[in-house]
């Protein structure tokens, strides 16, 4: 299967935009804690969250003011991620496996030591509430280590969305919902291309250049993936 991006846009936060986008969805879900992915999460739908997330609420108290809870907190997280960096790309069966035989126990140690470091702390500090966040959503971090197929975070969709954030001021030409859709059909083809290992000005040149006359019924023809191996062809004798 082609890797692949798919941005949505939606006139505005509200969780009813994720549950119509996911309504025949099922599988697991990973995601940060905006409140409008709760409720998605039934028997259908599971709920995997990011490390990244949890971590950088210790990493900001850390910056401003170190501490031996925040600086073990992130070493701890630490050695989850170069567990991950050893496995990265790796097929799915064997993710899982260092993972069970690695990961599981650094994250029973991790768990029980933050239940100490809880009590140890005043309820009001900021390191406590860093701890309980993770501790809140303790299930939901620890699935990846259930499916090869899943991340430690999701970092890649962070990373997809960036554009989105670094260019938000010159893309006020969008100016209406339908311009918004467009854009957003425009960062699918464009994310796509990257993770197909594409340039995405030569795909986009190479779809301009055919589509006024390539046939409706075989659009998909033109899709980052199917046109990955001639682009990369073209890429390689030209340079």
């Amino acid at each position: 299967m082609a890797p692949a991006v798919w941005f949505a846009y939606s006139e505005d936060r509200k969780g009813e935009h994720p549950r119509q986008h996911l309504r025949n969805f099922k599988g697991a879900l990973q995601a940060d804690a905006y409140a409008g992915f709760h409720h998605l999460y039934s028997d259908h739908i599971y709920e995997a969250a990011c490390w990244a997330h949890a971590r950088r609420k210790f990493h900001e108290i850390h910056v401003v003011h170190a501490s031996p809870t925040t600086t073990e907190a992130l070493a701890r997280i630490g050695a989850l991620y170069a567990i991950e960096d050893e496995i990265r790309g790796k097929p799915a069966d064997l993710r899982l496996s260092v993972r069970q035989a690695r990961a599981r126990p650094l994250l029973s140690e991790l768990r029980t030591w933050m239940e100490k470091a809880l009590h140890r702390l005043s309820s009001k500090s900021e390191t406590a509430g860093a701890i309980r966040y993770a501790l809140s959503r303790w299930r939901a971090l620890t699935r990846y280590t259930e499916d090869g197929l899943l991340e430690i975070d999701n970092s890649a969709a962070e990373r997809a969305l960036r554009a989105v954030a670094l260019g938000r001021k010159n893309f006020l030409f969008a100016g209406s919902d339908c311009g918004g859709q467009r854009a957003a059909a425009l960062y699918s083809l464009i994310g796509s291309a990257k993770l197909n290992g594409l340039d995405p000005e030569l795909y986009l040149r190479a779809v301009l250049a055919q589509i006024a006359e390539h046939p409706i019924s075989q659009i998909q023809d033109l899709l980052p993936w199917n046109m990955a191996a001639s682009l990369q062809t073209h890429s390689s004798q030209a340079a």
